[in-house]
């Protein structure tokens, strides 16, 4: 639980010990970020500034920092996890047929999606509309998905992508979205907070707060998908597609910040200020498992271990990645 530090200096909140109530659990992370110089399409080559050997380094550089992030808290939040991460362009049937996971993360993004190879981004759609995985979308990773499913990407103020590749309003650092679905089970336990421990915003229950990073937004709700969460200049921060064959969480902010802030962050006095995205990330891999009905790989009864944040999770049981080698920790500064 939550501690304050009794006789000390009580700006500063401690931690909570993580018991993670998933025992084990077969997770594909997907880096959405370019790759390969045959990934750029050939608007990205008309750019001015377009040179493919400097946009790749800064796209492997910001992938190895989101992917490290996302795996963090798949690390703390299941005891057993096994981990594959692959390339976006390496998502398909035969993929999920081999592997067979229990959920797929969406990493987030760089890039405006125009930039992007065509075909690749068609490849995608094809893949998600059909897939019967649970599916957790990220920033651009959201993005991805609603653009696959009929919906724009447009700048927070209204413009396409191309007519504003600078200068665009940013929503960034840490912001409040407002929930507008609180029955819905990702939010289960959001409203679980002792008030004597946290600042006064959190006695309003329909909040949650939450790191933003993008310029560009869905510019309405896709076909198929309801509405979670809105904010103040992203009226589509959350939202979710649930149907006999399908789960799709989208999330426009990155709850995969979670576990990097307890560690490395210096933002704020309150470390435990991420509680609400590692909330909604756990509560996801728990959604992920009941929608085939594998509560057997729920942890049963309180974990053994107490995961103190600022020490290694329980050692995973596989990792294979498809990728790089990314360094332990980081954020993402994706769109």
């Amino acid at each position: 639980m939550n501690e304050v530090i009794e006789g000390g200096d009580n700006r500063y909140c401690v931690y909570e010990l993580i018991r993670p109530r998933v025992d084990t659990m077969r997770v594909v992370l997907v880096d959405n970020l370019i790759k390969h110089e045959s990934d750029f399409s050939d608007v990205a080559r008309r750019e001015p500034d377009f040179h493919a050997g400097r946009w790749l380094r800064l796209e492997r550089f910001i992938a190895s920092l989101a992917m490290a992030n996302i795996e963090t808290n798949i690390r703390k939040l299941i005891r057993r996890p096994v981990v594959r991460t692959v390339h976006l362009s390496e998502l398909d049937d035969d993929l999920i047929a081999e592997f067979a996971p229990d959920a797929i993360v969406l990493s987030g993004t760089l890039r405006d999606f125009d930039l992007y190879n065509p075909e690749l981004l068609a490849q995608f759609a094809d893949f998600i509309r059909r897939t019967t995985v649970p599916v957790l979308a990220i920033c651009g990773g959201h993005q991805l998905v609603g653009q696959a499913f009929g919906a724009e990407i447009v700048t927070l103020d209204g413009r396409l992508p191309s007519e504003r590749r600078t200068g665009r309003v940013v929503e960034y650092q840490y912001r409040f979205v407002k929930i507008t679905d609180p029955l819905d089970p990702i939010f289960a336990g959001i409203a679980d907070r002792p008030d004597y421990r946290w600042q006064k915003y959190t006695q309003r229950r329909h909040l949650l707060r939450i790191w933003q990073n993008h310029g560009l937004q869905l510019d309405r709700l896709p076909d198929g998908f309801r509405q979670l969460a809105r904010g103040y200049l992203t009226e589509n921060q959350m939202m979710v597609r649930r149907t006999p064959e399908q789960l799709i969480y989208g999330v426009q902010f990155h709850i995969e910040k979670s576990f990097q802030d307890w560690q490395y962050d210096k933002y704020w006095d309150h470390r435990n200020e991420s509680r609400d995205g590692r909330l909604l990330f756990d509560n996801f891999l728990i959604e992920a498992l009941r929608f085939h009905g594998k509560e057997d790989q729920l942890a049963k009864g309180d974990s053994q271990y107490e995961v103190d944040p600022n020490t290694d999770a329980p050692q995973a049981e596989e990792t294979e990645n498809a990728g790089e080698a990314a360094p332990s920790l980081a954020g993402l500064t994706g769109l």
